[in-house]
Formats: C-alpha cells, structure tokens, sequence
C-alpha cells in the first residue's frame, strides 16, 4: 500500500526552501488527490473534449488540479505552477528558474473514461529548471512512484532500478500514439514504430500515460521509451524517477532533455537510448 503522509502546516519561502520537506508535502497532496480520482472513477463522469474528440477532459481533471495548486499554494505562495488544465492553449508556458510546480492531475484522462487502471496524478518540482521532485500516483493500483535528486526513486516501500538492457533486440520499448491526429503527426508515428519492429525489439506496449510508460521503465518492466508531442506535464515528475532508477533520459536528436520541446527518449542505458533515437523520424513541435 502506499504510505500515508502528515501534512506540514508551515509556510516557507524561497529562501527557506526545504526539499525534503517538500516531498513529504507532495507524497500528502498526491495520496489526497488519488483519493478523488479513485472516487470519481466509481461514479459516472462527465466528460468534454478540448477542441478534439480524442483529447479529453473531465470535471475531475479540472477539480484535482485546482486542488493540488490550492495545497501547494498555501505552502509556498512564492512558487510558479504549470497545469495542463490551466494552461492556456496556443500560449507558451512561463518556465523560470524560480521553483515551479509542473502538474497533470490525471495523466491518462482517456484511460479514466474508459477504467483503464494506468491513470497517474503527476507533480514534479523544479528548481533552476532541474528537477528536484518527481510525484507519480497510480490511484487505482494504488502505486507510488516517487523521486527526490540524489535520493535514490521508489514504488511504494520497493527501491526501483531500470533493468540496464543495452541491445535494442532485446528491449521492450514502451510509447504512445499522438493525441491530436493531424496527419504528419499519425504517419511519423506509424513509421517509427514499424522502424522498431523492424530492428527489430521484443515489443512495444503502450499504457495510454506517458508518466506510467516511463515510470514502467524505471520499475524495469520495460526498457525504453520515445515520445512526440506529449506536454511538460506529461513528464516533468516520470522523468526524475526514472533518473533515480538508472535510466537515461535525452532529446531525440541528442544532447540532454528539452522539457518544454515536447519530446524525450528514455532508456534503461544510454547505449539503448541511442540505439532508439537512430532509427526514429523527428518531429519538431510547437514548445509549451
């Protein structure tokens, strides 16, 4: 079971800001949060989409958001939040290096729809745009995956480390299909996925959450995972804890991680990473 966490009633700021404080804080807020999402699921959902059919929205989403940034507001009101139901779309997201809170209060909103399990209540803490927190909530597993920089990540009580394959033949390579189906956006990811059947990799899975692909990863369950056109929030608390697993995290072209570029490879070794990122089209998006 995941572990309970007091909630810490003192108000810090910026200058005083205690990370290991804050993940206790952020352990709290998600538990808190999965409980709404756990409920919610067991009531009929009214559902929206935000411009097309395939990307949706539910007055949970909005609610747990709203929740989260409340909680966390009140504890440090000097931070910056970035929501995805907050974020206004077509307006790049304001990302300083003063500490900012990255939120997706339900990462896998079809699979909610749906009762597909893989549903994941995301909050990432960076500071100097590095991630120091990284909070990844299954509620409906009841999973808890959870990262502190340099402090090692977790699930639950069990210390996670990425299985370290290196041999792209041997890789079971997670990804997802694109949310907003424009055409160039379909074809490329049909193309790279035939590209790595063809290398060819033992599979490819998807689990319809970024967050819970990579987090997979960083459990060891699988060994690889490439992504464009996911968001920020979709990332910004997987990618720490698949870091503090072991796992390597970079741009698709190479060199380390754009969190706002809308794209990311991550692997169980560096070796593996680029063994994905050579056989793959790359797209170049629109920036959060």
């Amino acid at each position: 079971m995941a572990e309970s966490s007091e909630p810490v009633t003192k108000t810090l700021s910026d200058e005083q800001f205690n990370t290991d404080e804050c993940y206790d804080v952020m352990v709290g807020i998600a538990l808190e949060a999965g409980e709404v999402v756990r409920k919610a699921s067991e009531t009929d959902l009214t559902v929206e989409d935000k411009g097309c059919s395939t990307d949706l929205v539910t007055e949970t989403d909005k609610k747990v958001e709203e929740m989260i940034i409340a909680k966390l507001r009140g504890k440090y009101p000097n931070s910056r939040f970035i929501g995805e139901e907050s974020a206004v779309p077509g307006q790049q997201s304001e990302f300083t290096g003063k500490p900012t809170f990255i939120i997706d209060p339900i990462d896998g909103t079809t699979n909610f729809v749906h009762g597909f399990p893989y549903v994941s209540v995301c909050i990432g803490l960076y500071i100097n745009k590095t991630a120091e927190i990284g909070i990844v909530y299954q509620p409906l597993l009841d999973k808890m995956y959870k990262a502190k920089r340099g402090g090692g990540a977790f699930c639950n009580k069990k210390k996670l480390k990425v299985s370290g394959v290196k041999d792209i033949k041997k890789a079971l390579i997670f990804t997802e299909y694109p949310q907003i189906r424009n055409p160039i956006e379909v074809e490329t990811s049909q193309k790279n996925k035939e590209a790595l059947v063809r290398a060819p990799v033992h599979g490819l899975r998807t689990l319809g959450s970024a967050a819970a692909d990579i987090c997979a990863v960083a459990e060891g369950i699988g060994d690889g995972y490439f992504g464009y056109g996911l968001h920020c929030w979709d990332m910004a608390a997987a990618v720490l804890v698949l870091q503090e697993a072991g796992g390597v995290i970079m741009d698709p072209e190479g060199g380390p991680l754009d969190l706002m570029s809308r794209r990311v490879v991550t692997a169980s070794s560096e070796t593996l990473a680029n063994s994905i990122r050579s056989v793959l089209i790359h797209l170049q998006l629109t920036r959060d």
